[in-house]
Order: C-alpha cells, then sequence, then structure tokens
C-alpha cells in the first residue's frame, strides 16, 4: 500500500483528531473536567429519582375474579385479546398500571405487549 502525501485538509483533521483524543484521556484520567472546564462526575441520583412505585396490588377480590376469567378464556382458546377486553370489561375504573398488570398475569401478555392492549381496549371504549 503506498502512502500519499498529506494534505493541508488532512493535517488539520489529524492535528484536530489529536485535540479531541487529549481531551478525552483528560476525561478518562481525572473523570470530572472535560472539554471547556464542564464538569463530567457521575452524580448519584436523588432519593426521588431513584424511588420506584410499588407493584399494583392484584389480589382484591374483583381484580382476581377478572385474572381468573381472562385464563379461562385463554384455556377455552380464546385469543389474548378476548382474554383482555374481558379483563378491561371488568377493571374498567381501575387505573392504567392496575389493568395493565392484570393483563400481564390473566392474559398471558408481556407488559409492553399488556399496555398495547390498553390502550386498544381504551380507544374501542371511547368509541362506543
Amino acid at each position: 500500500m503506498v502512502k500519499k502525501p498529506k494534505t493541508k485538509e488532512s493535517k488539520k483533521m489529524d492535528a484536530a483528531t489529536t485535540e479531541l483524543q487529549s481531551e478525552q484521556e483528560q476525561v478518562n484520567s481525572d473523570g470530572h473536567t472535560g472539554a471547556g472546564g464542564q464538569s463530567t462526575a457521575i452524580t448519584e441520583p436523588t432519593p426521588a429519582a431513584a424511588a420506584t412505585k410499588a407493584p399494583p396490588d392484584l389480589t382484591r377480590p374483583h381484580i382476581k375474579g377478572a385474572i381468573k376469567a381472562g385464563l379461562a378464556a385463554i384455556k377455552e382458546g380464546k385469543s389474548k385479546a378476548d382474554a383482555a377486553r374481558l379483563i378491561y370489561d371488568a377493571l374498567q375504573a381501575e387505573d392504567k398500571e392496575l389493568i395493565v398488570a392484570a393483563f400481564v398475569e390473566g392474559a398471558t401478555l408481556t407488559p409492553k405487549g399488556a399496555l398495547t392492549y390498553w390502550y386498544n381496549c381504551k380507544r374501542k371504549t371511547v368509541k362506543r
């Protein structure tokens, strides 16, 4: 392979690359200072940000009944969508997180799939 002589543009690019590399080495060596003196120190999350919501309570009788109805529908050979509609009709007055959790348990959906089914059920209910 034959090397070509460097042009002014390639020399400028080499200089810029070298400058970027030296700034990166500075960040890597002390972990606190980035380009332009900006702080790049890693901070601990605040307690409010670190706190996660408790999972919804699925032990109440009407919720258990809706989950059982969804599982029974699937056992009968009905689709997951049918099971989700049964659960949604029974739990329509509850909040979204609880209904989605019930879909996961009673319609054997993934959390992301359950959220999609919740959205579709809610849309169809509004149209009625």
